[in-house]
């Protein structure tokens, strides 16, 4: 390996990446990123069911080395919340996060800093299992006989960068040679998530603008449930032919929620509430405000049969989607001109 390689790995943090099962409860989830807080201030959220550390400024203090430190937070997480945690180690974010998907029996995984080490467990692997390769990256390369990573590591760089392109080419040519600039930045969950449509040309067809809102519900909805949030209140942006904008605020009248329903039927009063007649409009965006864990979050008994039915079928929505990506499955009268 080159000198770069070599100084890049060995430069890198210790880095512990955290997997709970996928239908961990929200509150457990929450209750483990606090326990690792306790370890380790560098602590960053990948939710539903995930987390990342930098243990570097922890070896000391603790007296134990990274591995150590994983299989501390793993036996504190089964003794205090039955909680089982797969724990990744390594010198950097790619390779703690591969680790993690295959932990030994005592449930820790940990990859060594040195060079051969990073070569020893990267380079057997298929080229689909290097961390954040996408299927058609996968495809592209497989169609060029590269079938492992360690054959992408022996590429040029440039070479990559021009079978994937160049931003995605540097970045999987750097991670399947053990370089990962990632770094763990502490942070909540947030507070707002917001998405937007633009229309091919500007419209006056109120069916149009409906259609985009309903699409932007089911987005949203789909990405708060995926991080267990639920949000109080939505604004509409509404963006006019002259570049002008309207915003208005509402808050759900049920409650905070993720359910694409209470969504779009706020996003649908906003829009009737502005009386717009033959305003020709641009672009609408939508943003789901006050977001709380939705785990405090009551759910009303409902009486209403259809919304129960709707409700059942958002879940199994939701689970297509988590397997074959977003977007597999969703509501026909979705808006797809809109980009």
């Amino acid at each position: 390996m080159d000198e770069q390689h070599v100084r890049a790995v060995g430069a890198g943090s210790p880095i512990l990446h955290l997997r709970c099962p996928r239908d961990v409860d929200p509150e457990l989830y929450r209750l483990l990123l606090g326990l690792v807080a306790g370890v380790t201030p560098m602590v960053q959220a990948l939710p539903p069911s995930a987390a990342v550390a930098d243990v570097s400024g922890s070896i000391r203090y603790f007296e134990r080395d990274p591995a150590e430190l994983a299989l501390m937070i793993r036996t504190r997480a089964l003794a205090r919340y039955g909680l089982p945690v797969a724990i990744g180690v390594g010198p950097n974010w790619t390779i703690a996060a591969m680790a993690s998907r295959e932990p030994t029996q005592g449930g820790v995984r940990a990859v060594g800093s040195s060079p051969e080490a990073v070569a020893a467990f990267l380079h057997p692997r298929p080229v689909g299992e290097l961390h954040g390769i996408g299927p058609a990256q996968e495809r592209t390369l497989m169609t060029y006989g590269v079938e492992t990573i360690g054959l992408l590591a022996n590429l040029p760089e440039s070479t990559v960068q021009r079978v994937l392109g160049g931003k995605a080419g540097r970045l999987l040519s750097e991670r399947a040679r053990g370089i990962d600039r990632h770094r763990v930045v502490p942070a909540e969950l947030p507070h707002s998530a917001a998405a937007q449509r633009r229309f091919p040309t500007d419209t006056l067809a109120p069916d149009l603008v409906r259609s985009a809102l309903l699409s932007l519900a089911v987005e949203l909805g789909e990405r708060l449930r995926g991080r267990r949030q639920a949000a109080k209140a939505v604004t509409l942006t509404v963006t006019f032919a002259d570049r002008t904008q309207l915003h208005r605020s509402r808050r759900l009248p049920g409650g905070p929620s993720a359910h694409t329903d209470d969504l779009r039927d706020a996003a649908y009063e906003v829009y009737r509430s502005l009386g717009l007649q033959r305003a020709r409009v641009r672009a609408v965006a939508l943003r789901c405000e006050q977001l709380v864990d939705a785990a405090t979050v009551a759910e009303q008994l409902s009486f209403d049969v259809g919304r129960e039915h709707r409700l059942q079928a958002e879940q199994a929505i939701d689970a297509l989607n988590a397997r074959f990506g977003s977007g597999t499955a969703g509501p026909a009268a979705g808006f797809p001109q809109a980009g």
